[in-house]
């Protein structure tokens, strides 16, 4: 797989295995999955300390029988502040101890990266620098990023966290892209044209910010899947006819999509299968033309003003 590179400091493949779901598999085919995924060249893993309860993280490293030579191989991204069902939670103490638990269940002493799941309206960002500072002393954390925030929020962490805001992790996908449609649709009176997301792509750009896109094959909000689903017939021929064109899969055409942009995005896919797995890591040889991702942006039912 082609790298990128994130803040200038972290080389990373540009597709990551989110690990939400890793639990649903017997820790046989997690393993499999696992060392398939490094030796194809996949080796950032995407956690957070609420999938499975904490149980996909523990699930992740007891399932590889976590050692020092294969954690050296591997880059790990884990996400705290969601107190399910009670707050957001930014506070020092929360992120502190959200990061020790993590540690102990991926059996590692540190992660490659933490972001901040979702916005706590209530953070202190002093307190947010104060415990980036602890956790990059202690040797807990190396990089540090956000996830669903807008540009305001992360131009006020950053004010405090000495620009430590390296990624910002955003749903996106073919048919669910609201942070391109804004740009496409400027000073139109449409429902394409609202901004919802502060102009984050151009944001992210201007301040070095990598952006991860999480669910790249859903449609709305864990709605479902677009491809081979029937809503969207039109879209699926697209890419069908695409995928034989290039000699990949379906799933790899919708990943080159997102790759395509110039932003260098970092797709985070969620998949358990590992025969698919390999498929979407075949995205970057479906390097699609301008008229291609336009072509497929219209065909998911989108409009150019």
């Amino acid at each position: 797989m082609e790298k990128i590179t994130i803040g200038g400091k972290l080389i990373v493949p540009e597709v990551g295995l989110g690990c939400m779901r890793i639990n649903s598999l017997g820790k046989k085919e997690a393993n499999a999955l696992i060392l398939a995924s490094l030796e194809a060249g996949g080796n950032f893993f995407d956690h957070a300390d609420i999938y499975g309860g904490g149980e996909a993280e523990s699930h992740f490293a007891g399932s590889v029988q976590m050692t020092s030579t294969l954690r050296d191989k591997m880059i790990i991204q884990t996400k705290c502040s969601i107190r399910p069902g009670v707050c957001y939670d930014f506070s020092k103490e929360h992120i502190l101890a959200s990061v020790d638990g993590s540690l102990k269940r991926l059996q590692t002493e540190y992660v490659d990266v933490l972001l901040l799941h979702r916005p706590d309206i209530l953070m202190e960002p002093t307190e947010v620098a104060e415990a980036f500072v602890s956790l990059e002393k202690a040797g807990k954390v190396k990089y540090f990023g956000v996830s669903n925030q807008n540009s305001g929020q992360i131009s006020l962490l950053n004010k405090y966290c000495n620009g430590r805001i390296l990624i910002n992790q955003l749903q996106l996908s073919i048919t669910h892209c609201p942070i391109f449609d804004s740009g496409i649709n400027v000073n139109m009176i449409t429902d394409e044209a609202v901004v919802r997301e502060s102009g984050i792509v151009d944001y992210c750009r201007l301040n070095d910010i990598t952006m991860q896109a999480w669910s790249p094959f859903q449609y709305g909000f864990f709605e479902g899947v677009f491809l081979g689903n029937k809503l969207f017939q039109k879209l699926n021929a697209v890419i069908d006819r695409l995928a034989d064109k290039y000699g990949v899969s379906a799933n790899a055409i919708a990943i080159a999509w997102i790759l395509r942009h110039p932003a260098k995005i970092q797709a985070i896919v969620g998949t358990t299968n590992k025969e698919r797995l390999l498929n979407i890591y075949n995205a970057g040889k479906a390097t699609i033309t301008r008229e291609e991702w336009y072509e497929l942006y219209l065909a998911a039912g989108k409009q150019l003003p």
